[in-house]
């Protein structure tokens, strides 16, 4: 099953990968559609212009193009995963020759029925060649136009990757950094502890390396963050009190990797740790109408505050930039604080739950 899995990815890939988008596609074929009407149009205004506008050789034009352009369509759809096959440049000659022999076939048509009109014989092989030439160069500027889009998509992907991936490398060792300042405070006090510690690291680094990527499902993410804090629990023991509200989150919803273990360590560092009474650190998270939201809370004084450090905004600072790479403007954090708390609150939009992860 396996490797029938992998033959089917390999097979799905270079047709993901064409540049000729699926024509098929309501939105695609609408705006072929209204293009083809500003065709008409030009080929309408570039005749002789006579005193009454002629409506029946508009809709008569229209009407042959649109046939052209539906027929071209669906078999450029149908002949999509062959055209695929073939190298890009061979590709396009194909996708030029075959839209060609539709309107050579088309006009053919019109010309035996007399769709157009009467045609004199001598001006037969002219509308012929016309019709190829237009035609022709129609669908090599957009063809090119097709091909100019998938690079530039093909780019930005591969610049947004390495973005993410360059962000993700400089979160591992502040996290790691911070994991081992805590188990090194345990090896004096209690080396059982720290020994117990060193392994709760490890199962989580494990788990954090796993699955090399950006986006993890919710369940990994929440258990990496456990791992985190069964690590800080036994530094900090009664001082540290947790209050998760997790509502209708799915156990599949995307989230990029080592996000809420950063937030929680920020509200440890900066709410507890400075308390000799310690404090609550409350998670809420929940997904309602294609939006997660998360939110971790901590408690806060005015007066006993310390100026944030480079490596909170620099945590801060990361997440905010990979929200913002992978879910688009609508991505949020934000950092707010009311009622003696400080809270750290992300949300962004993710109406199908695994449809980042594909893009990726």
């Amino acid at each position: 099953m396996h490797t029938q899995w992998l033959n089917t990815k390999n097979q799905s890939a270079p047709i993901d990968d064409f540049f000729v988008p699926e024509l098929c596609e309501p939105e695609a074929l609408l705006s072929m559609v209204l293009l083809a009407e500003l065709l008409v149009l030009v080929l309408v205004l570039a005749e002789p212009m006579l005193p009454g506008f002629d409506w029946v050789r508009l809709a008569l034009t229209s009407l042959f193009v649109q046939w052209i352009l539906l027929l071209s369509a669906a078999l450029l759809c149908r002949l999509r995963p062959l055209l695929a096959r073939w190298r890009a440049a061979l590709a396009g000659v194909l996708c030029c020759l075959i839209v060609v022999g539709l309107t050579l076939a088309c006009t053919a048509v019109a010309d035996y029925y007399d769709l157009g009109g009467p045609l004199p014989h001598a001006g037969e092989v002219n509308l012929y060649l016309r019709h190829a030439l237009i035609s022709m160069i129609m669908s090599a500027l957009l063809l090119r136009y097709f091909y100019l889009q998938s690079q530039w998509r093909r780019q930005e992907q591969a610049e947004l990757r390495a973005r993410i991936e360059s962000l993700q490398a400089r979160i591992r060792p502040h996290f790691l950094f911070n994991s081992l300042n805590s188990i090194a405070s345990l090896v004096v006090v209690d080396p059982f502890k720290a020994e117990q510690a060193v392994l709760d690291l490890s199962d989580l680094f494990r788990a954090s390396l796993a699955k090399p990527g950006s986006l993890v499902p919710w369940s990994e993410e929440l258990e990496l963050a456990k791992r985190y804090l069964s690590i800080e629990h036994y530094r900090l023991g009664e001082r540290l009190q947790l209050q998760w509200e997790v509502v209708d989150v799915p156990n599949d919803l995307p989230i990029p990797q080592l996000t809420l273990q950063p937030l929680l360590e920020n509200a440890l560092i900066y709410g507890i740790q400075p308390r000799i009474e310690g404090g609550l650190v409350r998670v809420d998270a929940s997904y309602a109408d294609g939006v997660f939201q998360l939110c971790v809370s901590n408690p806060y004084e005015e007066p006993s505050e310390q100026p944030s450090s480079r490596g909170t905004r620099q945590a801060l600072g990361n997440i905010d930039a990979r929200l913002a790479a992978l879910f688009g403007p609508r991505a949020s954090l934000s950092v707010e604080r009311r009622d003696g708390r400080h809270f750290t609150c992300l949300r962004y939009p993710c109406a199908r739950l695994t449809q980042e992860a594909r893009v990726l």
